[in-house]
């Protein structure tokens, strides 16, 4: 009986054993989770350890500051109304409040009840506010009141899926929308559903720098959320190109096109172009150039510059971006452009970090002087200060040309053409150029070009992108026993040589080694380019082939046949100037009546010989016609001999 007894004793205890270790471990872990809520989140408390409330933790507690209320919503109502009656019948009062000075510090004791509920319910001072709205107003910002604000608030809420709450009472909108908002929200929210909240998760000046930039980014784009999260929610988020790139490795291109423009927009809507966005002042040429927020639409033909906030801009021009202005023979079928300022744009879907240079072509291109002077050349002096940074964007486009000079391309830019009247695109970029920089004929003016550019820096660009190996003519008598190179240009239809083989033998004998070749439309540019860099002087009659010129060595010849007509100053213009400026020697050869064709069709006594400048008043077209498509050049050699003695000697210099 005493065994059984003791079993059972046995038993009890093991019973209470249990039950007691059960209530061990349950204490154990309300104490355990008791004291992790009081050291990570002492907020959370619906009480003051204390026994009374700290005026650092009351406005930043939601839930004591919803205890307060409900104990005496009543009475802080009517505190409130007293404090605001104060502060609007004392002005000495709401400048302390605002300054936060000395004085205000040392009466913070005898703060009365009203002040202390004040307080407790994280209303500013009347001062503050006052002073916020007078900074809005100077920097002609909304005021926070304003009903565009409240409107503005309520559809962020909308398009960012938050509650009322979300919106802090710390945020740009002011207290006052905040709680018409229900805007009370803790500080952690700031990471979640709040872009626009800085200062009260940053603090300090940086807090209120981000403000006021996001605050700027939100007036001019409204339209747009973009959604922060912790790692990229910096003050700086505004101007960093490269974070926001990299935040989502399966992000599409569109997706990451967007969240560019989202960091960079905000930046580049405050920068102010304190220039007219076009000038048409060029007799050459009209080009625009602008810096901030642009849109570039091809569908409606337009470049958008976006006006910043404040801005009273009011811009239109209209141009066709080829390098022939007042020509409407060559203007006529190109696409006209339209630049202007404006507020109101559509939506990116293409972000650029590199400008944007915007130019025709067709016009007169595939004629080889016209591909020079009318692109290539000003194309050059446009673009090369990008150093291949730039995206071209072009209209009226000629896919053979472009594919007859891609090593061209590929030499001023990193990035695939854009054919502007195919693009479905709106781009966007921080700066672009509508035209091209042109001046005189083939010609580069230092002085306005940019970096100074001239055309020794063109025919040093053209030797090396066709990776020609010359890049000056050495003296004869440096290399014995070497006959100088002369590269004599043919034609086939107008202008050409009569006594082609005459010419040729007489240069052999006295001592050139004769190289003649014909320049087309269809001509391999970067085999006609090593061609005209082996030589040591080039000649040919005025025409497009003496546009060859751009691949010779520094210091080699130039020697232009000029027909007869008075058109001197046309072929100076065309060829003398320009090879002269890129470092050539040039030699102007006029032919005399009895070395032109036109003998053949006219008697010797005709105006055409005794006054060919009267025909010149006829215009270009007439001169054209008259003294370049119907003549032919029969050299007397005996005369054009002594020109290539006088080149020689210069070669031996």
């Amino acid at each position: 009986m005493k065994a059984v007894e003791r079993a059972k004793l046995v038993r009890n205890l093991r019973q209470e054993s249990r039950r007691l270790r059960l209530l061990v471990l349950v204490i154990s872990f309300f104490l355990i989770t008791l004291t992790f809520v009081v050291v990570s989140k002492p907020d959370a408390l619906l009480f003051n350890l204390n026994g009374r409330l700290s005026v650092d933790q009351a406005p930043r507690s939601l839930l004591i500051r919803q205890r307060v209320d409900s104990d005496d919503a009543a009475s802080r109502r009517s505190a409130d109304e007293l404090a605001a009656a104060a502060a609007a019948e004392d002005p000495k009062v709401v400048d302390d409040d605002a300054a936060g000075g000395d004085e205000a510090t040392a009466n913070t004791k005898g703060t009365s009840a009203e002040e202390e509920k004040r307080v407790l319910t994280s209303e500013p001072e009347q001062g503050k506010r006052e002073e916020e709205a007078t900074a809005s107003e100077a920097l002609g910002e909304p005021s926070p009141s304003d009903p565009s604000i409240i409107s503005l608030s309520s559809s962020l809420r909308a398009r960012t899926g938050c509650p009322p709450s979300s919106f802090s009472s710390d945020s740009i909108y002011g207290p006052e929308i905040a709680r018409d908002l229900g805007a009370f929200t803790e500080i952690d929210a700031c990471f979640t559903c709040e872009p626009l909240v800085v200062a009260s998760c940053g603090g300090g000046e940086e807090g209120k720098k981000g403000e006021e930039v996001e605050e700027e980014g939100h007036q001019e784009h409204h339209h747009k959320v973009t959604l922060p999260t912790v790692s990229n929610y910096t003050i700086h988020d505004a101007t960093d190109d490269n974070d926001n790139g990299k935040q989502e490795d399966g992000k599409t291109d569109a997706d990451q096109n967007n969240a560019g423009e989202g960091s960079q927009q905000s930046a580049v809507d405050t920068m102010a172009w304190d220039k007219p966005l076009c000038d048409f002042s060029n007799f050459r040429a009209n080009v625009c150039e602008m810096r901030g927020n642009i849109r570039v639409h091809p569908n409606a033909s337009s470049i958008m510059y976006m006006e910043p906030a404040g801005s009273k801009r009011d811009e239109q021009w209209k141009l066709k971006p080829y390098p022939r202005k007042g020509d409407e023979l060559c203007l006529g079928k190109l696409t006209e452009l339209t630049v202007k300022s404006s507020k109101v744009a559509p939506e990116c879907t293409k972000y650029h970090d590199v400008p944007a240079v915007i130019f025709a072509l067709t016009g007169y291109t595939g004629n080889l002087f016209h591909d020079f002077t009318d692109v290539l050349v000003p194309l050059f002096t446009t673009a090369s200060e990008f150093n291949g940074e730039v995206q071209f964007l072009i209209t009226d486009m000629a896919i053979w040309w472009t594919r007859k000079y891609a090593v061209v391309f590929e030499k001023l830019t990193k990035y695939p053409l854009i054919d502007f009247n195919k693009d479905d695109q709106v781009h966007c970029f921080k700066h672009a150029i509508v035209g091209l920089h042109a001046y005189m004929e083939f010609t580069i003016d230092p002085l306005k070009a940019p970096h100074n550019y001239t055309m020794v820096d063109f025919n040093r660009f053209m030797r090396r992108t066709y990776s020609l190996p010359r890049d000056t003519v050495s003296a004869l008598g440096e290399i014995p026993k070497t006959k100088p190179r002369l590269l004599i240009i043919s034609r086939q239809k107008t202008r050409m040589f009569l006594n082609l083989k005459e010419i040729m033998a007489m240069a052999e004998e006295i001592g050139y080694e004769v190289v003649v070749e014909e320049a087309n439309v269809n001509s391999n540019v970067a085999q006609f380019a090593k061609v005209v860099n082996s030589v040591d002087v080039m000649m040919g009659v005025h025409g497009a082939g003496l546009t060859n010129c751009v691949f010779l060595p520094h210091n080699a010849i130039l020697i232009q046949i000029v027909p007869w007509g008075a058109i001197d100053g046309i072929c100076r213009v065309d060829f003398g100037n320009p090879s002269e400026q890129m470092g050539l020697r040039y030699k102007h050869y006029s032919i005399g009546v009895h070395e032109s064709s036109l003998t053949e069709q006219y008697p010797l006594d005709h105006e055409i010989f005794k006054n060919p400048l009267a025909f010149h008043k006829n215009g270009f077209e007439f001169v054209r016609q008259t003294f370049m498509d119907t003549q032919n050049v029969r050299l007397d050699c005996n005369r054009f001999k002594h020109v290539l003695l006088e080149v020689l000697d210069q070669l031996n210099q």
